[in-house]
């Protein structure tokens, strides 16, 4: 109860604020209606999803949508609060020195500037927009990452072998078919030798993905496509009747993975084999820092590789190359990773900049790094959770060309 007596008094503040930019900025009694209105819509949509609806932290559509909408209306708040605020301290300095000084009998504060809450309303539109954009738009703005890799050791035989990168597919956050079906066919067009998924199918439960089971299954290479499992996964952010339940829900997982004819690997490694060369494909399960659960047994997975062996690991949380990995005495050539989202909101300008808070959480968190002559691919993610949107970090399919040489581009 106390943390939503508290998010009410914040939500009023960033509210009453609002009001006054608009109040400011227009006599339109009509409009001062509207954005109270607008407000008191959001707030009531949010408390009533997340209370009267709620499953416990199990995440739907509307709820998702509900969060974003609030993120949208707070974002006002960033913007126009610092600058009003600030305004309403400089103005209660004036009428402070105006009283004190001037003698005046009463305590007098200069009225609010019009251009302050015009620029104010101005500037906190771009948030506010960019949140809507990401919630109809930017959640499906699919695009193609190209890396070429090149490593001394890759066999003669892959020199050229394509590997397609999906992950955080998020099923029971989707809400367009036709648009997920385009993602689906733009996978299928990049005819690479194989794919991978690195986890996260779902947000909670095996039955999110089956209205999707069709769709995902029509993904397709001449190797086959290969999955790990990610932290949302194992069902661990909702509440159950019991464990067997919650072990049963896993299995029922794992079991619609096959189904759909995606080899998953649960700590084991595979082997593709070309031109009697050999590359070694390994698959845990999740390993996190920071509270997440760590499943993923990196020797057992390996232990029918040989050292010698051409190297992909497929990990789904980057925390993971970080600290087991880029330090075991194998050397694991390529890891692939997925988990950050890139947390869905950032600034990206090929060969420029590069920037999202999730920064501040993970060292390694989208596109491609090198440690220790070994390389990881973080990818953004094919869906999204909690806020149904994206904001500069689009929906990623990566596709990786191992070359064989030196130079890596």
């Amino acid at each position: 109860m106390l943390r939503w007596i508290l998010f009410i008094l914040i939500y009023f503040f960033i509210s009453f604020y609002g009001l006054q930019a608009i109040k400011s900025v227009t006599k339109n009694i009509w409009l001062h209606y509207l954005f109270i209105a607008v407000a008191i819509v959001v707030a009531s949509n949010f408390i009533i999803q997340f209370t009267v609806y709620s499953e416990g932290r199990v995440l739907n559509p509307a709820k998702s949508y509900a969060f974003g909408f609030l993120l949208a209306f707070i974002s006002l708040g960033f913007i126009i609060i610092p600058m009003l605020l600030g305004e309403d301290i400089i103005r209660f300095i004036y009428g402070l020195y105006d009283k004190m000084v001037n003698k005046n009998e009463g305590f007098y504060m200069p009225s609010r500037r019009k251009f302050i809450s015009q620029i104010a309303l101005g500037l906190a539109a771009v948030p506010f927009a960019s949140l809507l954009y990401g919630m109809y738009r930017g959640k499906y703005r699919f695009r193609v990452l190209n890396y070429t890799l090149h490593f001394e050791d890759l066999p003669e035989a892959f020199d050229g072998y394509k590997i397609t990168q999906i992950s955080d597919i998020h099923s029971g956050s989707f809400d367009n078919r036709e648009k997920i079906e385009y993602g689906v066919d733009l996978i299928n067009k990049q005819q690479s030798d194989a794919i991978v998924f690195t986890g996260d199918m779902v947000n909670n439960k095996s039955s999110e993905m089956i209205p999707w089971k069709d769709l995902f299954s029509t993904l397709n290479a001449k190797d086959g496509v290969f999955s790990v499992l990610g932290n949302h996964d194992y069902g661990d952010y909702v509440r159950w009747p019991s464990d067997e339940a919650k072990a049963q829900n896993l299995q029922d997982l794992i079991s619609l993975q096959k189904e759909m004819g995606y080899d998953v690997l649960l700590n084991e490694s595979r082997f593709i084999e070309k031109n009697g060369a050999r590359i070694a494909l390994i698959g845990v399960e999740n390993w996190g820092a920071g509270g997440f659960k760590k499943a993923g047994d990196l020797k057992k997975a390996s232990e029918k590789v040989d050292e010698n062996d051409f190297k992909i690991l497929l990990s789904h949380d980057p925390s993971h190359w970080e600290n087991e990995v880029i330090k075991d005495k194998y050397h694991y050539h390529l890891t692939l990773s997925g988990h950050t989202h890139g947390m869905q909101f950032g600034i990206e300008i090929p060969g420029w900049i590069k920037w999202s808070p999730v920064k501040w959480r993970y060292k390694y968190w989208a596109g491609i790094y090198k440690e220790l002559g070994q390389y990881i691919n973080v990818n953004r993610g094919f869906g999204y959770l909690g806020y149904p949107g994206r904001v500069g970090i689009w929906p990623e399919i990566t596709v990786i060309e191992l070359k064989k040489g030196t130079h890596s581009a």
